[in-house]
């Protein structure tokens, strides 16, 4: 009789293992993730955890150590290249695993297999863009050069050596609570992740689907009005007064460009599901030491992205007998990327430059395997994209590629949006590359030449490479692969039936805007256009302008600079274009007709000291009037088409204002009346006022309540507990100190070039990539009040100095 009850038990035991080690729905498997051996205790590390370590791999050459600091930067001391970048690869994996995993697959479109069937339209236009077809390209140039296939190699086998290695109760947290397992890493999957920068820096610059709408219910002087190429208060990265040299090619326009092109009226309703952030940009800066206080130049960096948790960068130290490099590193992909070595210092910002164009197609029929192109039916090349989805059914979709590049919208995606235009993707990022030598010379460069044979053959994202030198130079160079265009071409659709509407080259390299030990003593770029309209070359793109103005006024008059000036530079709130916009704010508000609250509102602007600082109320006032200003003035007129046409850029509504107060479209076309400017000020005040109001009874008035500056995990608001939200800083994306509510300033960086380079360097996280660790986001509370890191540049002699707290010791096995 008391077998029953035993196999009652067993039944019930079995089925309760059963149910703890499935997965049901987005509860992971409870029996694994809850098991002391191999869930998610174990990610809790030590306060004391040691990083100590004695590893052995055959694939070394020699013997490295690396030296943990008590930052846990990694200062790695190799005897030979492929060791170095072996090391490197193994702590991004080490430190930075499901970082790596999960961007690379979300750059491939893959992201359904983690997060099921609300990722596949992203994994479609992931793969409708091309980006395993760009990588793929990649991969041509880097198997061509043997230094580049080496490192590569090296980088990769890294990585998997710790995957093969790691233990499942080593898995960080995110595998155990999304149920899956890292892959082993590939030289495409680091080619991945430089094209998934390409696509964020790149693909967000161009608006031709948005322009074409705005072609069809603007007039031509409409459009340059409302959109124009070269803003009036237009500050440039290369010195105004630079003569340039004639056009090394000089595009044709196509005859029927009148017809087909400019005087076509049609609309297009595709639209891109997840483009990137319009604030990708950044800042950079150096001074020469004409204006430093110790006759040595200081270079300045802060990169503006996207934020979260694990950080954008890993900060490290790489060095060889031939090399020795310090700065941040993106984790799956080789080098320094923005740092300095024993001789020079170098950062980036975003050209902001368009290089991607669509071209729509003309089918013989619905199998889409023909294409009419110069009079004839070509064939496209037929490309089937599997996209296997987590608890659905796996979703096949076919990719025509043509001449131009692949038809990223068709009626089979995104059928609501398209409209069954077929139009095909032409982007730079496509072509073969090899950017990762870049930053392969970069870090070996000791002077001026070394720096512009390094940046040559960088084609994309377009980068405004800054360059400072112990001997004194200074420079900038926008550098990246651009179309040569004829005027205004790309802005729209064009034509893809034939080849008269392809770009007919490219500008020649040594045409690339460029400057070099300007007089002035400074040179700077935020992300603005990089020339004045003397360029002789068409170059459209997404400029922002007013952080720009802020930099060059605050460098022009400063003298005997240190490096405590820079780091007040980069926090710098003020906000230039309020500056303007305020006197047309308080000039044209009509105080008649305004409540009491609105009165209160507007006396805050009026004493407003024009820093957009964490407690600033004037800046939260500012925004919202600012914002219902703009709607009032171009919404009407903007939703005339569907999707509505582009708003045109905050500084040139600005210009239009203060050049006529009488502006056509500040009339509303839905009303009977004629509104005036007066009319679109106080009304916008009014409209702002009950917004700003409910905040206030929020006790949300304060800006930094007001926009609630997060970090979050990579995964968002699926893990809501990694995050760190509530961030007491101001600021915002058109401000120096560029914080909105999740970008901003992802690496801020001051370089001293003097003999011992001095350096200082913060970002908004910390080293590990582990939510359970005390290195997850140590430095946020310093990032937040405008603090930074001394950067300690070890030497060789300094193995046994106090800031070494932990030893990586790397041999053969053999």
């Amino acid at each position: 009789m008391r077998i029953v009850p035993f196999a009652v038990s067993a039944v019930v035991s079995a089925g309760l293992i059963f149910a703890l080690n499935k997965q049901w729905g987005t509860i992971p498997p409870m029996g694994k993730f809850l098991s002391p051996q191999h869930g998610f205790w174990q990610n809790a590390e030590p306060a004391g955890q040691s990083f100590d370590a004695e590893l052995n791999f055959p694939e070394l050459k020699g013997k490295a150590e690396v030296y943990f600091d008590e930052r846990l930067v990694p200062h790695v001391f190799a005897e030979n290249d492929e060791d170095l970048y072996f090391i490197q690869g193994y702590l991004h994996a080490k430190f930075r695993l499901f970082q790596i995993d999960l961007q690379t697959k979300a750059a491939a479109g893959r992201a359904s297999e983690i997060a099921g069937e609300k990722a596949v339209n992203y994994d479609k236009q992931q793969r409708r863009l091309g980006m395993v077809y760009a990588a793929e390209n990649a991969m041509l140039e880097i198997e061509k050069d043997p230094t580049a296939r080496k490192i590569f190699d090296a980088y990769t086998n890294g990585i998997n050596a710790y995957i093969i290695n790691l233990k499942e109760s080593e898995l960080p947290i995110e595998y155990k609570l999304l149920n899956f397992k890292p892959e082993k890493w590939s030289n495409l999957r680091s080619a991945l992740l430089l094209k998934m920068m390409a696509k964020d820096l790149s693909s967000g610059t161009e608006n031709d689907l948005a322009n074409t709408n705005a072609k069809s219910i603007f007039l031509p002087e409409e459009l340059k009005m409302l959109y124009p190429q070269v803003p009036d208060s237009l500050v440039p990265i290369i010195p105004k007064g630079t003569v340039f040299d004639a056009p090394g090619i000089i595009p044709v326009q196509p005859a029927t460009a009148d017809s087909l092109y400019f005087g076509k009226k049609d609309t297009v309703t595709a639209n891109e599901i997840a483009k990137p952030d319009i604030n990708n940009g950044s800042n950079n800066w150096v001074v020469a030491g004409s204006k430093t206080a110790s006759g040595a130049p200081i270079l300045c960096n802060d990169p503006h992205l996207e934020l979260s948790l694990p950080s954008i960068w890993y900060e490290m130290q790489l060095q060889t007998p031939g090399s020795n490099a310090y700065g941040v590193s993106l984790p799956g992909a080789p080098f320094v990327i923005i740092g300095f070595n024993d001789s020079i210092a170098w950062g980036v910002t975003n050209a902001q430059r368009d290089v991607k164009d669509y071209y729509e197609i003309k089918f013989r029929d619905e199998t889409k395997q023909e294409y009419w192109f110069n009079g004839k039916w070509e064939k496209t090349i037929q490309k089937p994209e599997l996209i296997k989805v987590k608890g659905g059914k796996d979703v096949l979709d076919t990719v025509a590629y043509t001449l131009f590049g692949p038809v990223m919208f068709d009626e089979s995606f995104s059928n609501d949006f398209s409209n069954k235009r077929n139009l095909a993707v032409r982007w730079v990022a496509h072509d073969p590359s090899n950017e990762g030598m870049t930053f392969y010379k970069l870090n070996r460069a000791a002077n001026y030449d070394d720096y512009t044979e390094a940046i040559r053959t960088f084609q994309c994202p377009g980068q405004n490479f800054i360059f400072a030198s112990k001997t004194g130079d200074i420079a900038i160079w926008q550098q990246g692969k651009f179309p040569a265009r004829w005027n205004r071409q790309g802005l729209y659709i064009m034509p893809g039936e034939d080849s008269s509407y392809m770009w007919q080259g490219f500008i020649p390299q040594p045409e690339n805007p460029h400057a070099k030990n300007p007089e002035r003593g400074f040179l700077e770029s935020a992300n603005q256009r990089p020339v004045d309209s003397t360029y002789p070359y068409f170059i459209p793109g997404s400029y922002i302008t007013p952080r720009a103005i802020t930099i060059e006024n605050k460098l022009a008059a400063m003298s005997g600079i240190t490096p405590k000036d820079m780091m007040a530079l980069h926090g710098n709130y003020f906000n230039t274009l309020a500056e303007d916009v305020r006197s047309t704010l308080v000039q044209y508000v009509n105080e008649t007709v305004l409540n009491a609250t609105e009165k209160k509102y507007l006396a805050i602007i009026k004493n407003w000291d024009l820093m957009a600082s964490p407690d600033s109320k004037g800046q939260t006032v500012y925004q919202c009037w600012w914002d219902s200003l703009e709607v009032e003035i171009w919404k009407d007129d903007l939703a005339r088409v569907s999707p509505q046409a582009p708003w045109p850029e905050e500084q040139t509504t600005m210009e239009l204002l203060k050049k006529d107060s009488a502006l056509q479209f500040i009339d509303n076309i839905n009303t009977p009346q004629k509104e005036t400017l007066y009319d679109a000020v106080t009304t916008a005040l009014k409209k702002a006022s009950a917004d700003l109001a409910t905040k206030e009874a929020e006790g949300k008035l304060e800006w930094t309540k007001f926009k609630n500056p997060t970090v979050y995990h990579l995964l968002k608001d699926a893990l809501p507990a990694f995050a760190r939200k509530g961030l007491n800083v101001g600021g915002n994306g058109n401000i120096v100190n560029a914080v909105t509510h999740s970008h901003g300033p992802s690496w801020r960086m001051i370089v001293h070039l003097t003999n011992q380079t001095e350096a200082y360097g913060v970002y908004p996280g910390g080293q590990s990539g582990n939510p359970g660790s005390r290195f997850y986001d140590d430095y946020i509370d310093k990032w937040v009040a405008g603090e930074y890191n001394k950067l300690w540049f070890m030497r060789e002699g300094d193995k046994t100095d106090k800031n070494v707290k932990w030893v990586m010791k790397f041999g053969n096995s053999n």
